[in-house]
């Protein structure tokens, strides 16, 4: 006999989705879908068989103050949609289009998937190798049963269906998508990011740029709502964090200089920069002369401290378990009692936030949503915590009843929101909204032009990488928001491009020097990676290798797999053979972060702890024959090497929004033999003259081909407004 679902699942074909969670899943597993989607399907399910108009849609979904296309989010969304069901606007089994109307849904809505699954068979969960599910949705077989049986069941079902509609219309009133109105505060061709708010809410700083954490561009305060944005700063060190004084007069922001971190003000008049605190990050005021910020206690430790302007009465509120753990800012609740932390993990990735007690008095614990946490703030009671997170490839706004309610998110559409500042009333709050679009380009003896395919590449999981010959580039690319990327190849010289592993998404990737196999790490539910090793011709399945936490995978020169791992609070370079075999710790002593390995294979270049005294790691070289580790960098910097390992690029100035930065092109030796450095490492800004032979290249950040002539580079255009955004 047939079980109905319980009141919050409905079941259409193979399909269920869980209102609750707001997940569909096919036979058992979660198909990936982005919340818009799910949404227009929630709406769709609500009247299975009846015409759902785009009006109505755009009623229930896209109210009329939301900043949105809202033809072109409805279209993407269905879209969207039909490949997650494997659906067919031609020939549909599930969503129908109505021409110039709207949608059905047209599919049986409630039945048991038992004779489905008996007509199907049983899927095989993923385990030792990767496969691409098939998409078509399988076509339900209709069976007759007894009249008294068919009587029997009809008043069940219908018992069922008004039990099951009843609660989704509750859901749905219970969790239906906050009213938000935006009114847009700059109109900058380029972007605003970073807001902070002064404390009587009329003036609003931010930094016009085009990243939104550590840039060298520059600092501009506005009257609210319709002054001129004036611009308060002129220098091209690396800044993020804005936080206005007590009495509105000073801005404080966070630099990034020689050994570390340190806070400078600047009047909101505009003016000279002076240094407030050395070692501070992050800083806020507590009182007029009490500042809650962060420092480093050793390598790039960054925990969350107390203390006066003099730094009088120091006290440690809270510090990441891990070594390499940073928490950048700490925002304290209206009460001064709890404050919300934004920190980077173990492997520098942004983390879920954390609310911690001010007094000590209580443990701190994670949250808001489960993502990567940017952003966050107070609502002026203390009743709401509010945040922006990238969860499943979107960031948007979230909010949080403090202490125990559930996270709830209160932007949605194909836009971001980043950073929030909320207005001393507490009625809205500043963000930054809007999108970005990454492609590569590449610089040859032919001139400057783009290469990569439509979509967005995933440089911030793994950069682009040359062939050993570079004649091909490898790079993750996103074709779809909230999806996965996949791993992509295109020919330099004719910028053909394919997929080369359809519908396997991928955290990190190498390729090795003959082409022919890539290592690779994916990410599993809660956030672990997975180890594969696949062969480039898809001859045979990828392969688990059975390392669990893999970070950065790369070949060694001996066939060996090189990549991260955790152990306890600290990272180590490890490796594994390419059938799972001799799991082993490469080098003895921990390290903060792996950034590859020499074409030849001698050096692995790697940032290792420095003493307490020095607060940013050491940037190295270091050897396999056991020699002493060589300083490349005086601060943190990723050396990158040519394909043919004759020449070692080092940037020195990082792009901005004026320029794209410069680097310095270092010769090597025969068998990889580097040059004499300087014995604290290259200084930023440096000049060739620095290192004997060496020249400038005008691109800050690239990938290296085969020589300083060829070079490839993400080329990112971010567009980003600060609006105000009004509160549910």
């Amino acid at each position: 006999m047939a079980i109905s679902p319980p009141p919050g699942l409905i079941r259409f074909g193979v399909f269920e989705l869980d209102l609750r969670s707001r997940q569909l899943s096919r036979k058992g597993v979660r198909v990936r879908l982005p919340q818009q989607p799910i949404q227009v399907l929630c709406v769709l399910l609500d009247r299975p068989g009846e015409v759902v108009t785009r009006e109505e849609l755009h009623k229930l979904l896209w109210p009329e103050d939301v900043f949105v296309d809202f033809d072109l989010g409805l279209n993407k969304s269905v879209q969207k949609l039909r490949e997650a069901l494997g659906d067919s606007p031609g020939s549909p089994l599930y969503i129908e289009t109505v021409p110039r109307i709207g949608y059905r849904f047209i599919a049986p809505v409630n039945g048991t998937t038992a004779a489905l699954e008996a007509d199907e068979g049983t899927a095989t969960p993923m385990s030792q190798s990767i496969a691409v599910p098939p998409a078509k949705a399988p076509i339900a077989e209709v069976r007759r049963a007894p009249w008294f049986l068919l009587a029997a069941c009809a008043v069940g079902v219908a018992a069922c269906v008004a039990l099951t509609f009843g609660g989704m219309a509750l859901y749905r009133w219970r969790h239906r998508q906050p009213e938000v109105k935006y009114t847009q505060l700059t109109d900058f061709t380029d972007s605003a990011a970073e807001p902070a708010l002064s404390p009587d809410g009329r003036m609003v700083a931010f930094i016009r740029g085009g990243e939104t954490f550590i840039t060298t561009d520059q600092i501009y305060v506005k009257m609210l709502p319709n002054g001129e944005a004036r611009r308060v700063t002129d220098d091209n060190r690396p800044k993020y964090g804005l936080a206005f004084s007590p009495d509105g007069s000073e801005i404080a922001y966070t630099v990034l200089e020689n050994s570390g971190f340190s806070t400078y003000e600047v009047s909101s008049l505009g003016g000279e920069p002076h240094l407030l605190l050395k070692n501070a990050a992050g800083l806020v005021w507590l009182a007029p002369q009490r500042l809650l910020f962060s420092e480093t206690h050793s390598g790039i430790h960054m925990g969350v401290v107390t203390a006066s302007v003099t730094r009088e009465g120091q006290r440690e509120i809270y510090f990441p378990a891990h070594e390499r753990g940073m928490a950048h800012y700490s925002i304290p609740s209206p009460d001064r009692r709890w404050a919300l932390v934004v920190e980077m993990d173990g492997n520098g990735d942004w983390a879920q936030c954390r609310l911690v007690d001010l007094k000590g008095q209580s443990s701190p614990r994670l949250v808001g949503p489960k993502g990567a946490c940017t952003s966050a703030g107070w609502s002026t009671d203390g009743e709401w915590m509010y945040f922006t997170a990238w969860v499943e490839g979107q960031s948007h706004i979230w909010r949080q009843g403090f202490q125990d309610g559930a996270p709830e998110q209160i932007t949605f559409g194909p836009t971001e929101e980043v950073g929030v500042a909320v207005e001393p009333a507490g009625a809205a709050l500043i963000t930054s909204v809007g999108a970005h679009k990454s492609d590569i380009w590449i610089h040859d003896a032919k001139g400057e032009r783009s290469l990569s395919s439509e979509g967005d590449v995933a440089s911030e999981l793994s950069p682009p990488e040359f062939s050993s010959d570079a004649t091909i580039l490898y790079y993750l690319l996103r074709r779809e928001e909230g999806l996965g990327a996949e791993l992509w190849r295109t020919a330099v010289e004719t910028g053909k491009s394919e997929v080369v592993f359809p519908g396997i998404s991928m955290s990190a990737f190498d390729v090795s020097a003959d082409g022919k196999q890539v290592v690779f790490t994916t990410e599993e539910p809660g956030g672990t990676t997975q180890l594969w090793l696949a062969h480039m011709d898809r001859s045979v399945a990828a392969t688990k290798l059975g390392v669990s936490g893999a970070r950065s995978p790369h070949f060694g020169a001996g066939g060996q797999i090189l990549f991260q791992k955790m152990e306890g609070n600290v990272n180590y370079l490890e490796q594994v053979n390419p059938d799972g075999s001799h799991l082993s710790k490469m080098l003895p002593y921990p390290i903060i972060e792996f950034q590859g390995v020499s074409p030849g294979g001698r050096w692995v270049m790697a940032a290792l702890p420095r003493t307490p005294a020095e607060n940013v790691p050491e940037v190295a070289a270091i050897p396999l024959n056991g020699a002493a580790p060589r300083r490349i960098c005086e601060n943190y910097c990723i050396p990158r090497w040519s394909t043919d390992g004759k020449f070692l690029f080092v940037t020195v100035e990082e792009p901005s929004r004026t320029g794209a930065g410069r680097s310095l092109a270092i010769p090597v030796g025969p068998g990889e033999s580097l040059p004499d450095l300087p014995a604290g490492g290259i200084e930023p800004m440096a000049e060739p003259s620095t290192v004997q032979g060496a020249e400038s290249i005008g691109r800050g950040e690239f990938v290296p081909g085969k020589d300083r002539a060829q070079y490839a580079w993400v080329n990112t255009v971010v567009h980003r407004n600060l609006y105000r955004v009004s509160l549910p």
